[in-house]
């Protein structure tokens, strides 16, 4: 495929996306795909029809994809490894064939456009909305919390001190540390009887994430991740909203700085500010025992 050709390439991306449209479908992916399959061929690799790379009035950005050309180039006059400095496409897998890229279209279509015949890949699978109702559904709980797994789950610089890291080599294996006084936090809710849903507009594989927690002794309800890069109508989100409201008596979202009560009775909300002056967490479960008081 020629690099130079963007009507062609614009072409190729309208094709596969029609050639998919109605038929293309999310599987899980198995233990063994997700661990051994570190590479794919980049024509099994399918443009996202929801993302604004496969718009025609948005995207591609061919200036972004040319940057990426001239990097690969460089990387490849310069070492084996034309790919060197990039994190792997996040993919998912589809039936009736191949991956749906989630993550990293402009690079894929970079490497395509200069004729490389594979790219470095991480498989994971996400939480789609269908398997968000079920998990409802089924939940026995009529209180939930949400949080922020990068602003507010995950230690950072900016959010207080870690706990403490994990015995080799698991430390090795896992690189996002919690922060200080989630474990614990998490352990109140769910003897409270809350169901606790983390989401992320990263791509993060759950898999991961669950057994990370699992590793402090942590249970969530639901891991939501890449909401940056999900696509809902208003009628979807509707559906969605009203399936909360109907299941829950309330929402706590919990912030860095507070906890927002949203009342699925009253249909109103309460703003709790979440003292600097004590550990972030001992405030926030003070504030948790006084909602339920």
């Amino acid at each position: 495929m020629s690099k130079n050709n963007s009507v062609a390439f614009d072409q190729y991306i309208a094709d596969d996306i029609a050639k998919y449209a109605g038929v293309a479908m999310p599987v899980k992916a198995g233990f063994l795909n997700r661990v051994l399959v570190k590479k794919a061929p980049c024509t099994i690799l399918h443009p996202n029809p929801d993302d604004e790379f496969s718009i025609p009035t948005v995207g591609p950005s061919y200036r972004i994809i040319s940057e990426y050309e001239k990097k690969y180039i460089y990387n490849s006059n310069h070492s084996m490894n034309y790919f060197d400095g990039e994190d792997p496409i996040m993919v998912e897998k589809i039936r009736p064939d191949g991956y749906m890229i989630l993550n990293g279209h402009h690079r894929w279509a970079a490497a395509l456009k200069l004729g490389y015949a594979k790219i470095p890949v991480q498989v994971i699978n996400v939480t789609h909305n269908q398997e968000i109702k079920d998990i409802i559904n089924n939940s026995k709980h009529d209180k939930r919390v949400t949080l922020d797994l990068d602003e507010v789950v995950f230690y950072n610089p900016n959010n207080g001190q870690p706990e403490k890291d994990l015995p080799f080599p698991l430390n090795k294996l896992y690189k996002d540390k919690l922060r200080l006084g989630i474990p614990a936090l998490f352990n109140m809710l769910n003897k409270d009887g809350y169901d606790i849903w983390v989401y992320s507009s990263k791509f993060y594989p759950k898999e991961y994430i669950r057994a990370l927690f699992k590793k402090y002794h942590v249970h969530v309800t639901g891991i939501v991740t890449g909401t940056s890069k999900r696509k809902q109508t208003e009628e979807e989100k509707n559906e969605m909203q009203n399936l909360y409201a109907s299941k829950y008596l309330f929402t706590l979202h919990i912030d860095n700085d507070a906890v927002l009560m949203i009342d699925n009775v009253r249909k109103d909300f309460q703003d709790f500010t979440i003292d600097e002056g004590v550990n972030w967490s001992k405030s926030v479960m003070d504030i948790i025992k006084e909602i339920d008081a």
